[in-house]
């Protein structure tokens, strides 16, 4: 059969580095391995069963049969800027502020085709999720990496950033509750952002993902809470995280009406909008009792809170997260991270994500999702102690 060769642009994109580490995973469990996967970034516990039953009724509905309106159902744009308003305090026009997203995922590679040009420059967070990166390789742009360090509570130091680059950029991205770090941003940060912004025109691009999964009693704070936000930038929200609706692909942007006005020019042409019944549900999980969500939160504090309970008593000594789902770890000395997630899956079937694979500057940590129960996070560190590479305390 003939084989017809790729585009330069699909030759052009980045590896898609978990894709390869999932692989890897399928093989060893088919070749029947116990497996701890603590690599994986997918939420383990189903979607809440009104939201399901919203979707199952809607399906019914012949109306949600026909192509749905380019932009949307207008319900679901006005449930966005009903949320917003109540979880915030954001007010949102919702014809002209929220875009519906096929997933953030899609919105977040979207946004730089939609307002760079070739040779034009983003910033981009390091350690940072790689499809950051996918998009602005099809927009053809280029990226400038904003390193986020421990010292710096995992929030980038603009005074680092030189000024031909801070003149040149024109799209920034941020994320917090920050994956892969498990950072939180502080209004004050997000002021000085705002500021940046402003003076170097410099579109801001808050990825919201782990919005709703702040620890100790502190809610995260949203980008366009602050002051001035939403004239220099959006925020993007994906239902995935917030009420388990991954396999859903349903998100939302709000924010800066020109910037929003893009994305759904750009989807214009892409495609027809999610199917109107998800978009039905997704209202729902949106306007319907937030329980859920609580409860949510409250499972992965409880799991982070076995996690390092079982990590101190071995001596692996690392920073707690403030959000998200993931916890960010430092490698022993002696190993790079893909080194260490090899040496702990070969030898005790504990899956973790290597920091390289989040950028440069990931070098030197492993990511550990949240996503199992506490029994198999306790069995995980039970089989790493057993490598005997951490000295234990307490014993």
């Amino acid at each position: 059969m003939k084989q017809f060769e790729q585009s330069d642009l699909l030759k052009a994109l980045p590896k898609q580095f978990f894709a390869s580490l999932a692989q890897k995973v399928s093989l060893k469990v088919g070749q029947g391995f116990d497996v701890i996967n603590l690599g994986q970034g997918n939420p383990d516990q189903p979607t809440p069963d009104h939201i399901v039953q919203s979707l199952q009724k809607a399906v019914e509905n012949p109306i949600f049969h026909k192509y749905s309106p380019f932009r949307g159902q207008s319900f679901l744009k006005e449930a966005v800027a009903e949320f917003y308003w109540r979880e915030y305090g954001v007010k949102l026009d919702p014809e002209k502020e929220v875009a519906v997203l096929f997933g953030g995922k899609a919105g977040l590679v979207e946004v730089p085709q939609c307002l760079l040009n070739p040779g034009d420059l983003a910033l981009v967070p390091d350690p940072g999720y790689p499809d950051y990166w996918s998009g602005i390789e099809l927009a053809k742009a280029k990226m400038h990496s904003m390193c986020l360090r421990s010292e710096n509570e995992f929030l980038p130091d603009y005074n680092e950033i030189p000024e031909e680059r801070l003149q040149q950029a024109k799209l920034m991205f941020l994320n917090y509750p920050n994956n892969p770090t498990g950072a939180a941003a502080t209004s004050d940060f997000f002021e000085e952002t705002i500021r940046l912004a402003k003076k170097n025109d410099i579109c801001v691009v808050h990825d919201f993902a782990y919005g709703a999964i702040g620890f100790d009693k502190k809610k995260p704070i949203s980008f366009l809470q602050v002051d001035g936000a939403k004239e220099v930038g959006i925020e993007i929200y994906t239902l995935s995280k917030t009420y388990n609706m991954a396999g859903w692909r349903i998100g939302f942007a709000v924010g800066n009406e020109s910037v929003i006005e893009a994305i759904n020019l750009f989807q214009d042409h892409m495609y027809v909008s999610v199917f109107s019944a998800i978009q039905e549900a997704a209202a729902t999980a949106l306007l319907d009792s937030q329980r859920c969500v609580e409860e949510l939160t409250a499972l992965y504090e409880a799991r982070r809170n076995t996690l390092f309970k079982e990590l101190d008593k071995i001596g692996w000594e690392a920073e707690a997260p403030k959000g998200s789902f993931f916890a960010w770890l430092p490698v022993p000395e002696g190993f790079t991270s893909e080194e260490f997630a090899d040496l702990l899956f070969e030898k005790a079937h504990v899956v973790v994500a290597p920091g390289i694979g989040f950028g440069t500057h990931g070098e030197g940590f492993v990511r550990v999702g949240l996503l199992t129960d506490e029994e198999r996070i306790q069995e995980a560190v039970e089989r790493i102690s057993k490598l005997e590479i951490f000295k234990k305390v307490g014993k």
